[in-house]
């Protein structure tokens, strides 16, 4: 087979499909007719030899050579549109773009809806996908236009991963308002003495802060472990459990009702929070202004 007489805008409808789970929003995300994104797939699916995608409900499940062939059809089309970005010039007040940035769900409060207000002012036609971080595939992800920038700790990453620290933040913690065992001070026996809830999405381990604790040979009970702040907030509000965080997500749990915020009882490093991006997209128009952007929101 010749890629010469090969229409590369069917991998660009076939990634859509592959990316949003069918025919329906990928004409969406193409701004094209279902008609034509079906002619299209019907096409590959001739030029290919395989059904690539098989209805189960109302999903668009993909066959093993989909899969086996999804990621480097994501990083080819990434690549070309980093080229083609990078040649030309980026208007935010018109530009169709799309950007993806990916980080932990407990980041996205902070700044999120200051980004859609700015997004809708400024640059109408932008579209902003906010998704979980995957660590283990970070670079990858960076690397092949997966994701266009990343909000995280300290990783340790290659040189091809730029970074710039957008914050240093002393921990705090929340408490119930009422808290039988806290009085205006939290002293660091108290602390380690009480039971904690930690936000995070990993299975097994402690946090930040029980990485700075064990350095100091101090440790505590993580009695309950969940993935999202406004559950934590709950939990604390109605239990003796406390939850330890970055002041400024801190701040904002100390707007219900029944919680307190107090300082971190320990002296440990402030928590360190970093912009990734990858090195191929370092003079792209678009990814300039949207880290600036990114940087001015998280800083405030």
């Amino acid at each position: 087979m010749q890629l010469s007489r090969v229409d590369l805008n069917l991998f660009t409808i076939f990634d859509a499909i592959y990316r949003d789970g069918g025919i329906t929003p990928a004409s969406k995300r193409l701004h094209l007719s279902q008609p034509a994104v079906s002619h299209a797939l019907a096409r590959l699916r001739e030029l290919l030899d395989d059904p690539l995608f098989e209805r189960r409900g109302h999903d668009m499940v993909p066959t093993p050579l989909a899969r086996s062939i999804a990621a480097n059809v994501a990083s080819s089309l990434g690549g070309l549109e980093q080229l083609l970005q990078r040649s030309g010039r980026f208007d935010p007040g018109t530009s169709p773009r799309s950007f993806t940035i990916a980080m932990r769900e407990v980041n996205e409060l902070p700044f999120l809806p200051l980004l859609v207000e700015r997004l809708q002012r400024e640059a109408p036609q932008v579209d902003i996908a906010v998704v979980r971080i995957e660590r283990r595939d970070l670079e990858e992800d960076l690397q092949s236009g997966e994701i266009d920038l990343a909000f995280d700790v300290g990783l340790p990453l290659s040189h091809d991963v730029r970074r710039e620290r957008v914050t240093a933040e002393p921990l705090a913690v929340l408490a119930r308002a009422d808290h039988p065992s806290i009085g205006s001070e939290l002293t660091s026996d108290v602390y380690l003495a009480m039971e904690h809830v930690l936000i995070t999405g990993r299975r097994r381990g402690g946090g930040y802060e029980d990485i700075a604790l064990g350095r100091l040979g101090m440790s505590r009970r993580i009695r309950v472990r969940c993935q999202h702040y406004a559950a934590a907030c709950e939990i604390v509000a109605r239990s003796e459990l406390l939850a330890t965080m970055a002041r400024s997500q801190a701040q904002l749990g100390s707007r219900h009702s029944n919680i307190q915020v107090l300082p971190f009882p320990v002296e440990i490093p402030p928590l360190e929070m970093f912009l990734y991006w990858h090195a191929n997209v370092d003079a792209d128009p678009g990814s300039q202004w949207l880290r600036a952007l990114l940087l001015g929101l998280m800083r405030k």
